[in-house]
């Protein structure tokens, strides 16, 4: 097929270092141009210095919408709208949006976690890509909401790693501060929640419960780990089927019988759960990379669905373990 004419918005902080590392070898794509305003004039390698020998681009501060088949928006928070009402693309180019501007599906946009809306997401042209935290938390939870298993507060912690962050210096991302620590921020109050509970209500418009979130800064760089429980009079190898057959289309699922690990899922697409039934509690653990199936590789996944791809094209990682 012909090559995606491709352009990244934003492509000097992690997230957007990630989408240049899947495209600059994605068989489909041609990676046009990258836009930085902080780094414009600067090679990609001298910016993301593991790319030498993969990439030759510059960045650019200029945006060019003409002959563009798909954009990635790897830009701040709040700053997505007013970037797509000075700069407008084709009718026909496929916008996939990292920020939290559009996970309302407001302006056209269709929420893009494909495990739920993967019919919707492969005729969309505006694709708003999920959060980290959001990703875990709703694949943790998906089926058991979709079944009306959950009649009660869902409880869930979750811890990310550094990266999850961004790459802009604050106190909490320091070195200094992170290793050896751990912390709680945004205590019930996650901005993630707005969209998970936008997801739960489409698959049970039943659905109003509290999800009571404490999200924890890890000390270590990728990587989100969720635990999520709630009541249930169900038996375990009953709720194991109903997650296995919700996910059984989804190519990144895996719900696994063993005990899992975060490091399972660092530096792959995948997301693992894994199921347990304790004092009346069924208890879903969830692991994925925040950087690709929190961020980048979720976005490539989307635009392989958009462009009538394989699912996993360009996704197919894992390079170690330990």
């Amino acid at each position: 097929m012909k090559k995606i004419k491709t352009a990244i918005i934003g492509a000097a902080g992690y997230t957007g270092g990630e989408l240049l590392r899947l495209l600059v070898h994605h068989p489909y794509c041609d990676l046009v141009y990258v836009h930085s305003n902080s780094q414009k004039g600067k090679k990609v390698i001298d910016v993301h210095p593991d790319l030498i020998g993969d990439t030759d681009l510059i960045f650019t501060d200029n945006v060019d919408t003409e002959g563009i088949d798909a954009v990635f928006l790897g830009l701040p928070h709040g700053e997505t709208k007013g970037f797509l009402e000075k700069h407008h693309f084709s009718t026909d180019t496929v916008i996939i949006d990292l920020s939290t501007d559009f996970r309302d599906e407001s302006n056209g946009f269709v929420y893009g976690l494909p495990e739920v809306n993967k019919p919707k997401i492969k005729t969309a042209k505006k694709i708003a890509n999920p959060g980290c935290f959001a990703t875990g938390i709703q694949l943790a939870l998906a089926p058991a909401i979709a079944k009306g298993w959950v009649k009660d507060t869902v409880q869930i912690s979750g811890i990310t790693g550094s990266t999850g962050a961004g790459k802009k210096l604050a106190e909490t991302s320091h070195f200094s501060y992170r290793t050896g620590n751990m912390s709680v921020y945004k205590l019930f109050t996650h901005q993630h929640l707005k969209e998970i509970k936008q997801t739960f209500g489409q698959l049970n418009p039943e659905f109003n419960q509290e999800l009571l979130f404490v999200p924890y800064r890890g000390n270590f760089s990728r990587g989100i780990w969720i635990t999520a429980y709630f009541s249930f009079d169900g038996e375990l190898e009953e709720a194991k089927k109903v997650y296995k057959d919700f996910y059984h289309d989804a190519p990144f699922m895996h719900v696994s019988d063993l005990d899992i690990d975060m490091k399972q899922a660092v530096n792959t697409n995948k997301c693992i759960l894994h199921i347990q039934k304790e004092n009346g509690q069924l208890v879903i653990y969830s692991a994925i990379d925040n950087l690709l199936k929190g961020a980048s590789g979720q976005a490539v996944q989307n635009l392989n669905l958009a462009f009538g791809l394989e699912e996993t094209t360009g996704l197919n990682l894992k390079s170690i373990a330990f």
